[in-house]
């Protein structure tokens, strides 16, 4: 699987402002920035993307995700 095919699957499932992926051989690491992350933990903010790639991983085509997930709040505020 390539980091395009998991940015899109996650731009697909999700209302997103910004989607970086990257990785490979299974690794990867994701970078979501979404509106719907508004007042959920960040263990539902990444639950909810898993959600959208479980079937990728219970295939093995991901082996592990690391999720950096933000609001667009947050992120505005970092990047200031």
């Amino acid at each position: 699987m390539e980091p395009d095919q998991i940015k899109s699957i996650i731009e697909q499932g999700m209302n997103t402002e910004l989607v970086q992926v990257t990785g490979e051989g299974g690794k990867y690491e994701a970078l979501v920035v979404s509106p719907e992350f508004e007042g959920l933990s960040m263990l539902n903010q990444h639950k909810k993307v898993y959600a959208l790639v479980n079937d990728h991983i219970q295939s093995g085509a991901i082996h592990a995700l690391t999720i950096r997930s933000w609001t667009p709040t947050q992120w505005a505020e970092r990047n200031a």
